[in-house]
């Protein structure tokens, strides 16, 4: 099966796209993906062990196997209070389908210096 995932902060910079394509055999895994990821952009390995992997909305386990008409996402961690875009909107889906209601994370944030 074909996997898309999106890409963001980090991720996105160092594959140098906003998302990849992955050939993974039915019934992969979440394990499987990152493992795939790391192969096919070598420029990510380092930094997929520590970054989020969403599945159609929802924060996933390695043990997840993916469906064939999977969403996934990549979320780098992240610092410094701020969110890239489409990363906060997954995140806040995730949390609001987790609780039955709308949940916003995440809040402004100005520096001065």
């Amino acid at each position: 099966m074909i996997v898309e995932v999106r890409l963001f902060a980090r991720a996105k910079d160092l594959a140098g796209a906003e998302s990849v394509r992955v050939e993974l055999a039915d019934g992969a895994t979440v394990a499987d993906l990152r493992g795939r990821l790391a192969a096919d952009v070598p420029a990510l390995a380092g930094l997929l062990e520590r970054c989020a992997l969403a599945v159609n909305d929802e924060f996933a386990e390695d043990s997840l196997r993916l469906p064939r008409s999977a969403e996934v996402a990549v979320l780098p961690p992240v610092s410094g209070g701020g969110l890239v875009a489409g990363a906060r909107e997954a995140m806040c889906r995730s949390v609001s389908k987790a609780h039955g209601r709308r949940i916003d994370v995440g809040c402004p944030a100005s520096f001065q210096l």
